[in-house]
């Protein structure tokens, strides 16, 4: 009995010492648990402004344009009815949508690959260290300094049908003054022109840092092994720029679908709506028509075919991107 109980005294401090063991062995995972704690605290202090800003430019705007779609609204722009989706049913029942649409895709075909075509020819020969390169890198991207409106502006009087610098020269050579912003067989391709002059001096300055990225070693590579200027950019420039190219490729589509400053300013989606794109009607619509309903459905639309269009490009056009 005696030996029975010198045992239990003896095994009776063991628990104790495990628990004090546990206690202590618990201390870091909690010092650890409170740091990652601390981390994600000072982490949503940052990002709290930034979602601040979201939600009420981005965020708040979206499901109130959903809201708008489902209702009409009377002359003055105020809720009147919940009409479900009788707004997107008019939309694509109406003439204008179809014909709105038509000049988008058009202004996106004229302005899109022209843009990075340009973009990457000067880019490709401002990356040699010529003498005095350095000027034509500043003119090509200077038309990045420039507003919408003040390219407008400039490119109004260029288009001018009696005063305008185009046809003056164009009267030089013998040729007829072009009518470029009242016929409607030029408004398009001039709107699409003075695009073009604008989206250049971004798209260089993107496609020349790209191309700068390049080590220097590739090219001497390529040199000694025979490999001509031509061949040396489509085998070896293109693909290592093609990251670069891509996202300006998809940038320059959603910035294409988004025109509305020069179109408002240069003809106001003339004449005879050959330049009626989706974003000036959706802005005819809601902001001179009051029509908030049909404005908001159209910006949904607008939404989802350029969802549609950058999903495309990712599935499609990113499977020729080289990634080094």
């Amino acid at each position: 009995m005696e030996n029975r109980i010198e045992n239990m005294e003896k095994a009776a401090p063991v628990p104790l010492q495990q628990e004090q063991g546990a206690i202590r062995g618990s201390e870091p995972a909690r010092a650890a648990n409170l740091g990652r704690f601390r981390e994600a605290a000072l982490a949503a202090v940052f990002i709290a402004p930034a979602l601040l800003l979201f939600g009420i430019f981005l965020f708040y705007p979206l499901v109130q344009s959903v809201y708008l779609s489902l209702h009409s609204t009377n002359p003055r722009g105020q809720v009147a009815n919940f009409v479900g989706l009788t707004n997107f049913r008019n939309l694509f029942n109406s003439p204008g949508f179809p014909n709105s649409l038509i000049v988008t895709l058009k202004f996106i075909l004229l302005t899109v690959p022209a843009s990075l075509a340009l973009a990457l020819a000067f880019a490709a020969v401002c990356r040699s260290r010529i003498r005095g390169m350095r000027i034509f890198r500043f003119v090509f991207a200077l038309p990045i300094a420039v507003s919408v409106s003040t390219g407008s502006i400039m490119w109004m009087i260029l288009f001018h049908p009696t005063l305008g610098t185009l046809n003056y020269f164009l009267g030089k050579i013998g040729l007829a003054p072009v009518q470029w912003l009242t016929d409607p067989n030029m408004a398009l391709l001039s709107i699409s022109l003075m695009t073009v002059w604008m989206n250049i001096g971004f798209l260089f300055i993107l496609l020349l840092g790209g191309m700068q990225g390049i080590p220097e070693e590739i090219y001497e590579s390529a040199k000694i092994d025979g490999s001509g200027p031509l061949r040396t950019f489509w085998r070896l420039t293109l693909p290592l720029v093609s990251p670069t190219l891509f996202f300006a490729s998809v940038t320059s589509v959603i910035g294409a679908f988004q025109a509305f400053g020069q179109i408002n300013i240069l003809t106001k989606g003339g004449p005879v709506n050959s330049t009626n794109v989706l974003v000036f009607k959706l802005y005819e619509d809601a902001f001179v028509n009051f029509r908030f309903g049909v404005g908001s459905a159209q910006a949904l639309v607008l939404f989802a075919i350029v969802l549609l269009i950058t999903v495309l490009q990712f599935v499609f056009a990113e499977r020729k991107v080289h990634y080094q």
